[in-house]
């Protein structure tokens, strides 16, 4: 069998015609098209691949957020808790504070209290004693007491010391005369045995006048001027009501 050459030829020019148009217009746009995809198939992924990092980074964002969230609330809490033990720490000092105050000051109260009845007993009981008192010595009273009393003021006054006689001594200043209060009568011997007691001790020469005080009760009570001597029942009764006011 011979083979027609012209035939081949023009068989394998048809075959590589077909080639070069199925590759032209068929092949090419298919490749086109396949590549086209891989690009959009190979953008969608990377998009996607930024996407899913981007999302990690928030994943990891938020995380870390939440961790210094629970961090900052946890250290929150602590100085909550803290302020709040300061708090109530400094509330219960008030309190304790407060209380002990109030105890203080009811302490204080109850003492006022105490003491003020303690001073309306006592002088309660002194004013009633200093009455049974004045109204014995009123009884019992008499010339027999006087004349004691005179003697006694004349003791006293030779024990006085010497500052307060100096003021006595200026108080008669040489020119006042000196008065003699007693609650009875005094026979001339007791006035002259009072007048040289005064004159020797206090070194003043003059007249003294004598007068009678019955609320005196007993004794005697010399002024000079503005000073005076009082060593009389009635002085010692006011003297130790006045010392037990004081002392209560």
């Amino acid at each position: 069998m011979e083979i027609d050459w012209t035939t081949f030829v023009l068989e394998v020019i048809n075959f590589l015609v077909l080639v070069w148009i199925l590759r032209r217009y068929l092949y090419r746009p298919v490749l086109n098209t396949l590549a086209a995809r891989k690009a959009g198939i190979e953008r969608v992924l990377a998009e996607a691949k930024e996407a899913e990092e981007r999302a990690s980074a928030l994943k990891d964002q938020f995380e870390g957020r939440l961790a210094d969230w629970e961090e900052e609330k946890a250290a929150a809490r602590a100085s909550l808790e803290t302020a709040l033990a300061l708090e109530r720490e400094r509330q219960m000092e008030a309190l304790a504070e407060a209380l002990a105050a109030e105890r203080e000051r009811t302490a204080a109260q109850e003492a006022h209290r105490q003491e003020a009845l303690r001073r309306e007993l006592a002088a309660a009981a002194g004013a009633e004693a200093r009455r049974f008192a004045r109204a014995l010595l009123g009884r019992v009273a008499g010339r027999e007491t006087e004349a004691r009393l005179v003697e006694l003021f004349v003791e006293e006054l030779g024990a006085l010391p010497e500052e307060r006689l100096d003021a006595l001594r200026a108080g008669q200043n040489g020119h006042a005369r000196g008065v003699f209060a007693t609650a009875f009568p005094l026979p001339q011997a007791l006035r002259a045995r009072l007048a040289a007691a005064v004159e020797a001790r206090l070194g003043m020469h003059g007249e003294f006048d004598f007068v009678e005080d019955s609320a005196l009760l007993a004794g005697v009570r010399l002024s000079l001027g503005a000073w005076q001597l009082d060593f009389s029942v009635a002085g010692e009764l006011g003297a130790f009501a006045e010392s037990g006011s004081l002392g209560g």
